[in-house]
């Protein structure tokens, strides 16, 4: 069969991103992997002591390193360390109304559950400040106090369903009319893309499920269900990480707007460099007069940032260069 000019320009195209939009995700869950790494040797080797115990000294020396390394801010530090906090507190209430346990014994056991099972959620808050950093990550539209109260009100329903009515869907469908216009914008090589919120907060959710049943199938936790044998995490506890995602994401937001880099400006016309390709363009598949005003993930518009709340949906991409990246 024979391969057109074309198609194959857009497969090489389509491919760079892959591997660009991998390699940075690989860097950005970097936390995360130490972690799991930990979890999995400890599941495997013999210990001088208690599995958790370990595990805790282990991760407080992770985030230890990541500091001094630079890796994370020590704003970002403060972040994760609340999300562990807040992590911590939910574990123990999951616990105890038996949503879930944790089998070994250990010394630094409270109610029931290991203290560094807090930092499998600062996890998540890492990624998004590594993510954050790697992909110079803005968004538009995005409004923060309805988000703060949406993003805890879905926090506080993970301990309240259990004696009050579920209002998961009913949150869940007002955090989507929330986001309806809501993008996340990020660099990859010299070029600026974003995707929808709710779509990033789906992808992270999804991952996190991933790592939750390598969690259980090396028995750092289970779900009664995994009592007698281990058997894959309800699908339904995508939907909740991906909830729970909001959270991580407005601790982070609120660290990003005081150093300024939650929202961005328009570029001047000397930033910009070069004139502009569209997306559609890029991949070489029609002319830019043909730019639809739909799609998921879309290159980034001429007026990049203005505000918050008066970003006109475009199609354009342009280059990012040292003095743009430095206004971001």
């Amino acid at each position: 069969m024979r391969i057109d000019k074309d198609t194959r320009g857009w497969a090489s195209r389509l491919t760079t991103f892959a591997l660009r939009f991998l390699s940075v995700q690989g860097k950005s869950v970097g936390f995360a992997v130490c972690l799991f790494l930990g979890i999995a040797l400890t599941a495997y080797l013999p210990l001088p002591i208690a599995r958790y115990d370990l595990l805790l000294i282990y991760v407080i020396g992770l985030t230890l390193a990541f500091y001094l390394a630079g890796w994370e801010t020590g704003r970002e530090v403060g972040v994760i360390s609340a999300f562990h906090l807040l992590g911590l507190s939910l574990e123990i209430y999951k616990v105890r109304m038996g949503s879930w346990e944790y089998p070994g014994e250990a010394a630094t056991k409270v109610a029931g559950v290991p203290l560094y099972a807090g930092f499998m959620y600062a996890a998540v808050g890492s990624y998004i400040c590594q993510a954050w950093r790697r992909m110079e990550l803005r968004v538009v539209n995005y409004r923060a106090v309805p988000m703060t109260v949406l993003a805890f009100a879905l926090y506080a329903n993970f301990f309240t369903h259990h004696f009050w009515p579920d209002l998961r869907w009913l949150l869940a469908g007002a955090l989507l009319l929330e986001l309806r216009r809501t993008w996340v914008y990020f660099t990859l090589g010299d070029r600026r893309y974003r995707l929808p919120l709710w779509l990033a907060f789906i992808l992270i959710g999804s991952m996190v499920w991933v790592a939750e049943n390598s969690g259980t199938f090396l028995g750092a936790w289970r779900y009664p269900s995994q009592a007698d044998i281990w058997c894959l995490v309800h699908v339904g506890k995508l939907g909740s990480w991906s909830l729970l995602v909001s959270l991580s994401f407005v601790l982070v937001a609120t660290v990003k707007s005081t150093e300024g880099k939650l929202y961005g400006r328009p570029r001047t016309a000397k930033e910009r460099g070069r004139p502009y390709v569209t997306s559609v363009e890029m991949a070489g598949i029609e002319p830019a007069s043909a730019c639809p005003t739909s799609g998921l993930l879309r290159a980034q518009p001429e007026e990049v940032f203005s505000a918050p709340h008066d970003h006109q949906a475009g199609c354009e991409i342009g280059p990012v260069t040292e003095k743009s990246r430095a206004s971001w």
